[in-house]
């Protein structure tokens, strides 16, 4: 659902709005929020921080909407904001679009464009989170993102919990380099960066590919996520493709030591909970998955040889019809009081 802020200080034009859009308001399609002015309106926004698109008059009293558009950046740079007024001429056109308007709609209003340039605009800042939202996740978001956006997503991820905290369905999936801490040991640390670096642009695309989250980088080893339908198949898709990539990579030699490239998975679906943890006064948080689905992935993990894919009965009854897999045994997996059964996936 849309939620767009509507700024002007005509006391018709809310009722106006909610008798057009009555039917996608009903519908859950749009939520509208109402303010008199440009102060109101960075108080609402400030209410309301998932905003998504602002409708604004020009003139209005305390703050007019050419001075709102000037304080959008700071406020809420990921707000798109519309121009509806009266004053369409050209100067106050070119003055709103060079303030940072996105479009401009001109009173009187004609209701089908208005909705036509509302799901132009929805479009483009949808278009827009998602690019965030994939910088994020491959971990260069300061690198490459504008500061006021960057200043935005800090504030509001640590004060106001822009990210909704949420209990899924999913598959989490451990991916750990094996015996990489022995070699490095005894090579430059340049050598050790860029090694490293390149077995996990091996092991990420692969991720990506089947539409999974790379949560986290955790030395030398891969947290990730998988959502959605066959989030279970998905996940041993790419463990499976991962080791027979990696058996194609040149064994690294160092002294006597011999490294050949090689990984431990583990593997578990289950509920989990999703949301920000952290440390709000230190300004590190980690969107990410928690609970017991998530620590017995790791403990299977920490179980698995080296070129074993470890899963458990539960998970080996949901994927065998799908994968060929071999029964291990039991096993004592950490904060567990009775012995997990184990399966190995088998290529």
């Amino acid at each position: 659902m849309a939620k767009i802020l509507v700024v002007d200080d005509e006391a018709d034009l809310e009722l106006l709005i909610k008798q057009k859009f009555r039917r996608k308001i009903r519908e859950n399609v749009y939520e509208f929020v109402f303010a008199q002015n440009g102060e109101d309106a960075l108080e609402k926004l400030e209410m309301y921080p998932d905003i998504d698109i602002i409708l604004s008059d020009i003139n209005m009293p305390v703050m007019d909407g050419l001075v709102l558009l000037s304080r959008l950046p700071k406020a809420n740079p990921m707000v798109k904001a519309v121009m509806v007024s009266a004053y369409g001429d050209m100067p106050n056109i070119r003055m709103a679009m060079n303030r940072g308007a996105f479009d401009f709609v001109c009173k009187p209003v004609d209701f089908e464009d208005l909705d036509l340039t509302i799901e132009k605009t929805l479009q483009h800042v949808l278009q827009m989170r998602e690019t965030l939202k994939a910088i994020k996740e491959n971990n260069i978001l300061k690198m490459y993102v504008d500061e006021n956006v960057l200043n935005f997503m800090t504030r509001r991820e640590f004060e106001n919990n822009l990210a909704a905290n949420e209990v899924l369905e999913a598959t989490v999936m451990f991916i750990d380099i094996c015996g990489f801490t022995t070699v490095t040991e005894k090579l430059p640390p340049n050598t050790i960066v860029n090694m490293i670096n390149r077995l996990f642009d091996i092991i990420v695309p692969e991720v990506i590919a089947q539409k999974g989250h790379v949560d986290k980088f955790m030395g030398d080893a891969i947290m990730a996520v998988f959502r959605g339908k066959f989030h279970l198949d998905r996940a041993i898709d790419v463990a499976l493709t991962v080791k027979s990539r990696l058996k194609s990579i040149e064994e690294v030699v160092s002294g006597d030591k011999i490294f050949r490239p090689q990984v431990s998975i583990g593997i578990n679906s289950g509920e989990m909970v999703s949301g920000n943890i952290g440390s709000a006064s230190l300004k590190r948080l980690d969107y990410t998955v928690i609970g017991d689905a998530v620590n017995v992935a790791q403990r299977l993990q920490s179980t698995a040889k080296a070129d074993q894919i470890i899963i458990t009965q539960e998970v080996y009854e949901q994927a065998k019809e799908s994968f060929q897999c071999s029964k291990i045994g039991s096993v004592s997996l950490k904060n567990k009081e009775k012995p997990v059964v184990i399966y190995e996936v088998l290529e």
